[in-house]
């Protein structure tokens, strides 16, 4: 017999009984249940979180079984967000999950009246859009983390500039509907840019593979490792707004450096500005190969 204050015990001594309670009550959006938004699916799940909204466009592959938490050979060709209810409602049967699938724009607004909490585990710039900007005019905050072969968080509150404003994405301004793959492209490489700048990614990734990534080549590296330690960066600071928790992460974030270890944050504004032009120049000529 399934019992939720068995199953979450041991959690007491890391939350408080009262701060279980939250997280039992707290509505969370996860939108993206494949790699990194998986991992903190999962890992809400085990944590007591019981009101879900989770969305998804794809089915699980078999280039998934490598990373992402619910893709399973029994998954593999199943929705990802309908399996991953599926899994989840096996851990904690009281779940309360709700699935989207390729429409959850049109649903966005609905969700964000109640969900304040936005993970976004999408590799998309529209929808990615679509989430920040929903969030801010809901004020909601969403929990994010960059496209760096270091894991990384970061969190944009209400007020906070979002990632298009912070990295200087052509879309400003821009309906999501209006999007361009030339608007992709840019965007990932303002990205790429910004992770470059701040931290020591360069030293840990192929960079040679990178380029072609980043050219549009072939698709993004992905390893377990990092993918889920992600996720579980992303699950604190889900747990730290649920129970009103400064965690002191910002909207520009931090990375975490594995292998030295050591935590990397962003560099002082003026240092950047002056390193930039470099990075930016490095980037283009691995793009060119």
């Amino acid at each position: 017999m399934f019992d939720y204050g068995e199953m979450t015990t041991r959690n007491i001594g890391f939350v408080s009984e009262a701060e279980q309670t939250m997280l039992r009550t707290t509505p969370v959006f996860v939108c993206g249940t494949g790699g990194m938004g998986g991992a903190c699916l999962m890992a809400l799940v085990r944590a007591g979180f019981t009101r879900l909204v989770i969305a998804d466009l794809d089915a699980f592959e078999v280039s998934n079984l490598n990373r992402q938490l619910f893709a399973t050979l029994d998954s593999v060709g199943r929705h990802k967000a309908e399996a991953s209810r599926d899994q989840c409602l096996r851990i904690n049967p009281e779940a309360q999950i709700e699935v989207l699938h390729r429409d959850w724009p049109k649903h966005l607004d609905r969700v964000l009246e109640t969900a304040k909490i936005v993970v976004n585990g999408t590799d998309d710039l529209a929808a990615g859009l679509r989430l920040y900007r929903g969030a801010r005019a809901s004020g909601g905050t969403v929990i994010d983390a960059y496209a760096s072969p270091l894991p990384s968080v970061y969190v944009t509150r209400p007020g906070d500039p979002m990632p298009e404003e912070r990295l200087r994405y052509p879309t400003r301004g821009k309906p999501v509907d209006a999007v361009t793959d030339a608007d992709r492209a840019e965007a990932f490489l303002r990205e790429a840019e910004h992770v470059m700048l701040n931290s020591s990614s360069r030293h840990h990734i192929d960079l040679d593979l990178a380029g072609e990534v980043a050219a549009g080549r072939r698709s993004r590296m992905s390893f377990a490792p990092m993918v889920i330690t992600t996720g579980m960066l992303m699950a604190y600071e889900a747990i730290h707004l649920a129970v009103g928790r400064s965690s002191g992460t910002d909207c520009r974030g931090w990375f975490l450096n594995v292998y030295k270890p050591r935590v990397e944050r962003p560099l002082p504004a003026p240092v950047a500005a002056l390193l930039r032009p470099l990075v930016r120049r490095a980037l283009q000529r691995m793009i060119a190969g």
